[in-house]
């Protein structure tokens, strides 16, 4: 740690509220502790909860950095007591509990990819949020299998383009929604089998109509509030309804009659409070199955826009507009 400044640039949420209340300030270097690596950060991730931690709606978990920032890219630079398999000098990407809006910013080894070879790091600090939410959600919890049909809401989000492409890899039909038609036709130039612009239909009709009234067997859900009933309509006997957020609410009125005839798994998870040992072990599925298939290129990870650190307020007001599609990410000089 000698040959490290004492000091680094952060973003740090001043108050709560718009975009403006991000700003850069000077903090002390932070020191990597038990089974922890101090990454040099080239590339951070930026994602919805991000937006909702600004707001006051996301805190951080308890002794764990108040800075935003979820995923991160770079250089181990320092190691803490207890690792075991990185060096000083890997190349990593890293799922966070924080602090990645930063110069400096501290992972469990656990939770830490080396990165292949030739890969950007924009792209890949733009990889582990969403991945390990897709892989843990739709694969682990939601249990999709080839052969299956999968619906994913908001298919153009980090989230959307990493389920419709993870799930169209491993076999499954894919359905999305999104917000426009050039949103529709991104959603299947990445392997949707069918959009649907949710701005002009009824998901939930158009499902029905094109699986002949079966329904689809997973739902991966971001919005909630009246998709909530909806996704249960459109879900197949045995079907599996996976919750991972609620823009329009976490309350629904909803007939439990037909989950009971239909024999429907509603479930649903939060990744930044589990604990390092789950998802470490995510990390190594990740690794070990979905990795291979970006280095080939059969999975790609869109880029929407790159912002210099500096600059995280202007990458927020672009998440909040709408209009993106893929990954935002923050550059880190």
């Amino acid at each position: 740690m000698t040959t490290l400044a004492d000091t680094m640039t952060a973003i740090a949420i001043d108050g709560k509220g718009e975009p403006d209340v991000l700003k850069p300030v000077s903090l002390p270097l932070p020191r990597p502790g038990q089974g922890q690596v101090l990454i040099k950060v080239a590339a951070a991730g930026v994602n919805r909860p991000d937006v909702l931690q600004r707001k006051g709606l996301y805190p951080a978990p308890r002794g764990h950095s108040e800075l935003p920032g979820l995923e991160a890219a770079g250089t181990v630079v320092a190691l803490g007591s207890g690792t075991a398999g990185l060096q000083i000098g890997d190349t990593v990407m890293a799922l966070l509990n924080g602090g990645g809006y930063a110069q400096y910013a501290n992972a469990e080894e656990a939770c830490c990819i080396r990165v292949p070879d030739g890969m950007p790091l924009t792209e890949a600090a733009a990889m582990p949020e969403t991945f390990f939410t897709v892989w843990h959600n739709v694969f682990q919890r939601g249990g999709l299998k080839a052969g299956e049909s999968f619906l994913v809401h908001g298919g153009t989000s980090g989230i959307g383009v990493t389920a419709i492409q993870l799930a169209k890899a491993f076999g499954a039909k894919v359905y999305a929604t999104a917000g426009s038609q050039e949103k529709c036709a991104a959603a299947r130039a990445l392997g949707a089998d069918h959009a649907i612009d949710y701005k002009t239909q009824d998901f939930a009709e158009v499902i029905k109509a094109e699986t002949q009234g079966r329904g689809v067997d997973v739902i991966l859900d971001m919005v909630g509030g009246d998709y909530i009933e909806k996704n249960i309509r459109s879900l197949a006997d045995d079907g599996r309804l996976v919750n991972i957020a609620y823009q329009k609410g976490s309350t629904a009125t909803i007939d439990f009659m037909r989950v009971m005839l239909k024999r429907l798994t509603i479930t649903g998870s939060t990744l930044r409070i589990r604990s390092t040992a789950v998802k470490g072990a995510i990390a190594r599925d990740i690794e070990e199955k979905v990795l291979p298939l970006v280095v080939s290129g059969q999975i790609k990870i869109p880029i929407d826009s790159t912002f210099a650190l500096r600059d995280a307020g202007r990458a927020h007001a672009r998440m909040e507009e709408g209009a993106h599609i893929g990954k935002i990410v923050l550059t880190v000089a």
